[in-house]
């Protein structure tokens, strides 16, 4: 005996946010993307043409694809069709790849961009994720606190946190310059 199977009727919720999970990344980027100030958005404001998507869901849907290391507009416009999180996050819009595009290259994106990393780094020291001098950088290695060379490392670390810093930031700027700008006219 088999369970009831047709093609012929289609069973999706309408609720798309009933099929994710309770940590999905979704809501984070949600939560996040709505914590940002109106005033934010202001640039992407148009007068005249056709209503423009709002800035706000264009901007989770473009952080989930990066979550997903998705970065060419022509992939993100197929996960927009085919993820259920990335359908929640657009509540059923689908933007072509050329709107993303478009949206990705706006000269208030970096700014906005750059707001959403505060952000997010604010709200995980908030919630006690993460230490406020903690910074994490791809690549780099922390010794473990069990190590019993550990005080040199944290006196180096110390010593060098504004360096640290500088090359985060430069590191940032990186993958932007590398993976997004470069993806964005896909």
């Amino acid at each position: 005996m088999f369970k009831h199977y047709t093609m012929n009727q289609v069973v999706l919720p309408l609720d798309l946010e009933i099929k994710l999970q309770e940590n999905d990344i979704a809501f984070t980027i949600n939560e996040l993307v709505e914590s940002i100030p109106e005033e934010a958005f202001q640039g992407f404001v148009r007068q005249t043409g056709r209503p423009s998507y709002h800035p706000r869901m264009m901007m989770k849907i473009i952080l989930c694809a990066y979550t997903q290391t998705v970065f060419s507009g022509r992939k993100i416009e197929a996960l927009v069709k085919d993820s259920v999180r990335m359908m929640w996050l657009a509540q059923g819009y689908e933007p072509s790849y050329r709107t993303i595009n478009r949206f990705r290259v706006h000269p208030e994106m970096n700014k906005l961009l750059r707001e959403c990393f505060i952000q997010f780094r604010s709200r995980l020291v908030k919630e006690k994720l993460i230490d406020e001098e903690a910074i994490f950088i791809d690549g780099t290695k922390i010794e473990a606190n069990a190590n019993k060379f550990t005080f040199v490392w944290r006196k180096s670390i110390e010593k060098y946190s504004q360096k640290l810093i500088e090359k985060s930031n430069q590191m940032y700027e990186e993958l932007v310059e590398k993976q997004i700008q470069k993806n964005s006219n896909r």
